[in-house]
């Protein structure tokens, strides 16, 4: 039987984890620079159409 070496498997273990951890939240926030971009000009476009339908202050 060979003799394992508990340091090498113990980090492998959590390289492991580790690029779980970061692929799960790759999914979560990852966003391709298109769907970013379509977000941006959706948040521009209510912007506009928020500033022209505001009411103006009534003088008193």
């Amino acid at each position: 039987m060979k003799p394992v070496n508990l340091n090498q498997f113990r980090k492998t273990k959590a390289r492991a984890e580790k690029k779980a951890r970061a692929d799960a939240n790759a999914v979560k926030f990852g966003r391709s620079k298109a769907e970013k971009d379509a977000v941006r000009k959706e948040q521009t476009t209510l912007a506009i159409y928020i500033d022209a339908h505001k009411r103006a202050p009534e003088d008193e």
